[in-house]
């Protein structure tokens, strides 16, 4: 069967269904549009046509017909790298190196989103500064590992500031072990960077932002890509 007569098939069989419950309507329409669509644009689509199913998925693809979203692709996990583990109960900082690769600059409001797994972190969305064609940042998400030992699985995903999901779905795969070392990594890392002695019984936060969200241009950063 042809993917168009088997879309067709199910919307005939939804709108049969003759429900009214949103929450299912909303569950419907993402699952025949795919991940591109969140919930909130998902129940935006379907209160524009009355909550009518088949007409709320001819107007989403006419939309997607007209605005061209933007583009990201992930460089690379800048940390929580292969064989590195985090104690339980334990906050470190997870940081991804992502590129805008297409023509088009971010618009303002774009944000990295929670969409998938367990969420480590404290939120849901992280703002992102735009980016221009051609240039690179880093975004991080603070994040607390589990309680209990095990492998956790959470994805996260750019999306415009009308909801609409772009790029690469980037994840984190994060092992959780009794003597994990990687938040005292972190901060190791972080105090040599800045030449500091680590002070004792001191409450001063090593993970606080410096750099974090400043762009700059992919062939800049090509010397530290392959770090």
């Amino acid at each position: 069967m042809e993917v168009d007569d088997l879309e067709q098939n199910l919307l005939q069989q939804f709108s049969c269904m003759g429900t009214t419950d949103h929450e299912v309507l909303i569950s419907q329409l993402r699952k025949l549009v795919g991940d591109d669509v969140n919930e909130s644009t998902a129940s935006f689509f379907l209160d524009m046509n009355n909550w009518n199913l088949q007409a709320a998925i001819c107007s989403y693809f006419e939309f997607q017909s007209t605005h061209k979203l933007p583009n990201m692709t992930l460089v690379q996990d800048v940390t929580i790298g292969e064989g590195e583990s985090v104690p339980p109960q334990t906050s470190f900082v997870k940081t991804w190196k992502v590129a805008n690769n297409g023509d088009d600059r971010w618009p303002d409001g774009s944000y990295l989103a929670f969409t998938g797994g367990v969420n480590l972190a404290l939120q849901t969305a992280v703002p992102v500064a735009p980016l221009n064609p051609g240039e690179v940042t880093d975004i991080s998400v603070d994040m607390n590992s589990p309680s209990l030992p095990g492998m956790y699985e959470s994805k996260w995903r750019m999306a415009t500031p009308n909801g609409s999901y772009f790029g690469d779905t980037i994840w984190v795969i994060l092992s959780v072990a009794e003597g994990g070392t990687l938040a005292l990594t972190q901060q190791l890392t972080h105090f040599n960077a800045l030449g500091s002695v680590i002070p004792i019984g001191s409450h001063f936060n090593p993970f606080a932002a410096q750099n974090v969200g400043r762009p700059q241009h992919l062939h800049q950063d090509d010397a530290q890509m392959g770090s």
